[in-house]
């Protein structure tokens, strides 16, 4: 069997990661990679990190509007699909690689697997949100993080070669915790750092970062205390916090973007990680290490509902007060599946190919 898989972004690297290696074991990948991340520090840095395959396929896309980019992703990957008939079409996530990559193959007959489906913010503002659904609707095969996402689907009518896998993130970290064990000293040691004595924080989602005002609030709250802030700088963030001025104080240390290695070290290492991205949150949950999030929602509830992440938004007098008062439960409740998301996705696959739809949830 010959499957496409689509990444363009940091979070599908990861994922795919986990994927790519059980999926190459039983059939033939061809790895597409839109370029939607496209520099070293963004894209090329995660591919070494991470052991992944190199691409088959660079489309090459680079930035631009929402509407120029997925344009330009939906032909590059109608013709890569044109050319390698695949008999499944592998999509990560809520990018708008996620979103060209279910467009291009629903179009021409080619079935979707949707990997991470059946997440929702529930704000129709977010260019995730959108993508995601239509991914979701558009997809063969649905292969879904946890309970709350299958039901997410059921209320939209979707039902059918519906499975509950686990979320391959897992897969990833656990992987890479024993390398990042051995690696934790020499990034802390890079720059000066004590375990849980240091703040991690991230920023890129465009609603905190379109709007200065945002994220200006949110750097005022960074700069606001004593205790070291590590903070990875998105190459977006990084051209507006230039043009703007924004100056940081001794204790915030702006850093370029780190490979997946170092970046589970870091957050396993940190005392609180403050960030917009969903990766992160989980990954902070998996490693026992508190996490605000710099939203008014998420799509991963149940992170907040086990007590280990609020929802603090971009004002930076609720930030500081979080910073300085949350504090976790005791216990942490295992989510997300047992780590062997990504053989669950394989086989799913594979049987996909071969069987009519059984038309009910699966718990595989």
């Amino acid at each position: 069997m010959k499957v496409v898989s689509i990444v363009g972004a940091r979070p599908q690297f990861i994922k795919a990661a986990a994927v790519s290696r059980k999926l190459r074991e039983q059939h033939e990948e061809i790895l597409v990679h839109t370029g939607q991340h496209y520099d070293y520090e963004m894209s090329g840095i995660f591919f070494d990190g991470l052991e992944l395959p190199r691409p088959d396929r660079d489309l090459g896309v680079g930035s631009g509007s929402q509407g120029f980019q997925t344009g330009a992703m939906l032909k590059g990957i109608e013709d890569v699909l044109l050319a390698e008939r695949p008999d499944f079409v592998l999509v990560y996530g809520d990018t708008n690689s996620t979103l060209a990559g279910a467009l291009a193959a629903s179009k021409l007959s080619i079935p979707v697997a949707h990997i991470e489906a059946g997440l929702r913010s529930f704000n129709r503002c977010m260019p995730e949100e959108i993508n995601r659904v239509v991914a979701d609707h558009l997809s063969e095969l649905l292969l879904c993080p946890s309970d709350v996402a299958v039901s997410n689907l059921a209320a939209e009518g979707i039902s059918k070669n519906v499975h509950l896998v686990g979320d391959v993130m897992l897969d990833v970290l656990n992987w890479a915790k024993q390398c990042a064990d051995a690696n934790q000293s020499a990034i802390l040691d890079r720059f000066g750092l004590q375990k849980q004595a240091y703040l991690l924080a991230t920023v890129h989602r465009s609603e905190n970062t379109d709007e200065v005002e945002r994220l200006w609030s949110i750097l005022r709250a960074l700069n606001s205390g004593d205790e070291p802030v590590i903070f990875p700088v998105h190459p977006r963030v990084r051209k507006i916090i230039r043009e703007t001025g924004f100056r940081p104080e001794p204790h915030v240390c702006l850093i370029d973007p780190v490979g997946y290695l170092d970046m589970v070290a870091l957050v396993g290492s940190a005392r609180l990680v403050l960030t917009d991205s969903g990766g992160l949150q989980k990954e902070s949950y998996w490693l026992g290490v508190p996490c605000l999030t710099l939203r008014t929602e998420t799509e991963w509830v149940e992170t907040v509902e086990a007590g280990w992440n609020v929802l603090v938004g971009s004002q930076s007098e609720e930030i500081v007060k979080a910073v300085n008062s949350f504090l976790p439960p005791d216990s942490r409740p295992a989510l997300y599946g047992d780590g062997a998301a990504a053989d669950k996705c394989v086989n799913l696959i594979g049987v996909r190919t071969e069987a009519e739809p059984i038309g009910l949830v699966e718990r595989a």
